[in-house]
């Protein structure tokens, strides 16, 4: 009785997903428009999309993205889950409180205080602006995401299982790679599948470090939006909530798989 719905509160979580995703359908129908405005469809037409995959700049721009979202991912979630392992193992729990403090500041911070922070620390060490800037800060910032997604496993985790697997000759190794990782899998794919998410989406820290030359998605639709109403822009949204849409349908199928080999090999 107690899950089941009120007829207000299904009409109120129906209108509250209309709040969200009626901009994001009314942007899609609009890519579509051969009047070339957001106001008056005139006819169904290819030509935004035909226009976008023409622009050669724009597509390395994408290229740029993809190849720092999945670089930065990958780098933030090895060093996520180490780090989660090194506070997990903490015997002080002032010290892990501490430690997790100043892992959480890069999350609680305003956007623009961390972008101008990166911006003025690679201006002193002589880093110049551009791919590598870019990549740093969003390891830096994705790296706290991580952490923050992968240490309620291994809190989960009871001492018991290392502590059998060490009474079985298992080595240092041997327990992180076949009793710890494993563990904590569901984990490390859903720091991964965020941070991936939030190096996408990032626009206010991306902003402050790319210099000439270099650019990402976020920046570049900004730098098209201030140009005015393009329906290339429109295009371009629409690819990345597909691609979106495409990430979390994979990162569902990837942890109910998870789930059940964890499952299978419990029983």
């Amino acid at each position: 009785m107690g899950n089941k719905l009120s007829p207000i509160s299904k009409a109120f979580l129906v209108l509250i997903f209309l709040i969200l995703y009626a901009p994001i359908f009314f942007l899609v129908f609009y890519s579509f428009n051969s009047g070339g405005t957001m106001y008056d469809f005139k006819g169904f037409t290819m030509e935004w999309y035909k226009e976008l995959f023409q622009d050669t700049r724009l597509l390395i721009i994408v290229l740029n993205t993809l190849v720092i979202a999945l670089l930065s991912a990958l780098i933030a979630t090895v060093i996520g889950v180490i780090g989660a392992i090194g506070i997990r193992s903490f015997t002080s729990s002032k010290a892990k409180n501490t430690v997790l403090s100043l892992n959480n500041v890069l999350i609680v911070s305003p956007d623009v205080i961390i972008g101008a922070s990166f911006l003025i620390l690679f201006t002193m060490a002589g880093i110049k602006l551009g791919f590598y800037s870019v990549l740093l800060s969003h390891i830096a910032f994705s790296i706290p995401i991580v952490v923050l997604l992968v240490l309620p496993k291994l809190q989960e985790m009871s001492p018991t299982l290392i502590d059998a697997a060490r009474d079985l000759g298992a080595s240092r190794w041997d327990v992180l790679t076949k009793v710890i990782l494993p563990y904590i899998l569901p984990g490390i794919f859903a720091g991964f599948f965020m941070a991936l998410t939030y190096s996408l989406d990032d626009f206010a820290v991306t902003f402050f470090v790319t210099g000439n030359g270099f650019s990402t998605l976020s920046v570049e639709i900004y730098s098209l939006a201030r140009r005015g109403i393009s329906l290339n822009i429109n295009a371009l949204s629409t690819l990345l909530f597909i691609v979106t849409l495409l990430l979390v349908v994979v990162y569902y199928f990837i942890t109910q798989r998870v789930r059940q080999t964890g499952m299978g090999g419990k029983r």
